[in-house]
C-alpha cells in the first residue's frame, strides 16, 4: 500500500512541475512562485481524490440512469467527470476558475424529436 501511495503522489509531484513551469512569471519572485508551485502541488494531492470519488460516483449513478433515460446518464457523468482535475498557481492566484462540476456541453446530448 506505501509503493502505491508513493508512486502516486510521485506522479502528482511530476505532473505538477510540467503546470508550475508553464505558469513562470518573469515579475514574480522567486519565494512567491515557490510558494504557489507548492500550493498547487499541496492543493492537488488534497483535491485529486476528491475529484475521482466524485467521478466515480457519478459513473455509478448515471450507470443506473442510462436504463430509464441515456441522455441524461451523459449529462451525469459528463458533470461529475468534467471541470477542473489539478489545482493550478493560476487557480490559486485567481486568475483561472476552479470548476469541481463540468460543464455540459451542448450537442453532445440526442435531442428527442
Amino acid at each position: 500500500m506505501k509503493r502505491v501511495v508513493t508512486v502516486l503522489l510521485a506522479l502528482v509531484l511530476l505532473g505538477q512541475s510540467r503546470v508550475a513551469v508553464a505558469a513562470y512569471d518573469p515579475n514574480e519572485s522567486t519565494p512567491r512562485q515557490v510558494g504557489y508551485g507548492a500550493g498547487s502541488v499541496l492543493g492537488t494531492v488534497v483535491y485529486a481524490p476528491f475529484k475521482a470519488i466524485f467521478c466515480v460516483l457519478g459513473g455509478v449513478g448515471s450507470a443506473f440512469t442510462a436504463i430509464v433515460s441515456p441522455p441524461t446518464a451523459g449529462k451525469i457523468v459528463g458533470a461529475s467527470c468534467r471541470g477542473t482535475w489539478s489545482i493550478t498557481p493560476d487557480v490559486l492566484k485567481g486568475k483561472e476558475k476552479l470548476q469541481f462540476v463540468g460543464e455540459v456541453r451542448p450537442g453532445t446530448v440526442a435531442k428527442k424529436k
